[in-house]
């Protein structure tokens, strides 16, 4: 039985306000302690450059020189990990992080557990160049496992494309691999009154696109579907203690094939002073006239 004690609930009632809003936040509070309503969400992230950071390419063309640079999450999968971490706050249960990486992407799983997700796993690789196809196989195996040992996932959240290769196919073949449904570029994800579908949005030029997924469903998320937190100090200690569980993978390499990497051409912008005070009008004024602002008649 759901108890607290009456100062308790005054205090917390005082905090919140209206009757109306406290009688939610015990309703939360009924869902979270007795495991009514209780999701398991799955976030599967990917170890990327930090976005901005300059990349630069190995003589051979085979690979990204990582000297001195940075790493981070997907910015649509850190969306994703606060995504899965409301959820569960929400409607109780448990989150779980899954990243297909090298050892050092074990970083991208203690952030995760810093903001507040339970679980973590790393599929370890020795490299980070594996086309979609095997990239998906090694996460299907990897989500079956998981799932065979701890029950099913009621929503798989991927991000819409990973910041680094934009291939747009691994959530899509997890999806089709796991025979569950799935809708690409979400910003929104809610799970319906009855707890028995999630009711997704996606924007369109004239508004939302509406879905209603039946559990269970994997969804490609957006950066803007949610407001990343920042971990507390709590949390960063806390995910220090996390046990990852790291395993690994068989998967065979699929048709696609990487021939070489090219870094493009940086473009070279130039910045013209066209002079100081009063003296610079007449230069504005033919510039103006060149991008075709300024009348012929005017000047005159």
């Amino acid at each position: 039985m759901f108890t607290r004690s009456p100062a308790r609930q005054h205090a917390v009632r005082a905090r919140l306000g209206t009757r109306d809003q406290f009688a939610d936040y015990v309703r939360k509070e009924i869902t979270r302690t007795t495991g009514e309503g209780r999701v398991r969400v799955l976030v599967c992230v990917k170890r990327v450059p930090a976005p901005g950071a300059k990349i630069n390419v190995t003589p051979d063309g085979q690979s990204v020189d990582t000297a001195n640079l940075g790493f981070t999450m997907s910015p649509h999968e850190e969306c994703g990990v606060e995504l899965a971490v409301q959820l569960v706050e929400q409607h109780g249960g448990e989150s779980h992080v899954l990243t297909l990486g090298v050892a050092e992407a074990d970083e991208q799983c203690r952030y995760a557990a810093s903001i507040g997700v339970n679980k973590a796993t790393l599929v370890a690789v020795d490299a980070m160049d594996w086309d979609p196809q095997r990239t998906a196989a090694a996460l299907t195996e990897a989500i079956r496992a998981i799932e065979e040992a701890d029950g099913a996932f009621d929503l798989i959240i991927m991000g819409n494309e990973s910041a680094d290769t934009g291939g747009y196919q691994v959530g899509i073949r997890v999806a089709r691999a796991l025979d569950r449904p799935i809708v690409q570029g979400l910003k929104g994800v809610e799970l319906s009154d009855d707890g028995s579908s999630f009711v997704c949005r996606r924007e369109i030029d004239a508004g939302y696109e509406v879905y209603e997924l039946p559990l269970p469903a994997v969804v490609g998320v957006k950066e803007g579907i949610t407001w990343p937190r920042y971990p507390t100090m709590r949390g960063r200690l806390a995910s220090k203690k996390l046990e990852v569980s790291v395993v690994s993978s068989d998967a065979e390499p699929g048709g696609q094939s990487k021939v070489r990497l090219v870094r493009p051409e940086e473009k070279v912008s130039e910045t013209v002073i066209l002079g100081h005070g009063p003296d610079a009008a007449p230069k504005v004024v033919e510039l103006l006239q060149e991008l075709g602002l300024w009348p012929e008649e005017v000047s005159a």
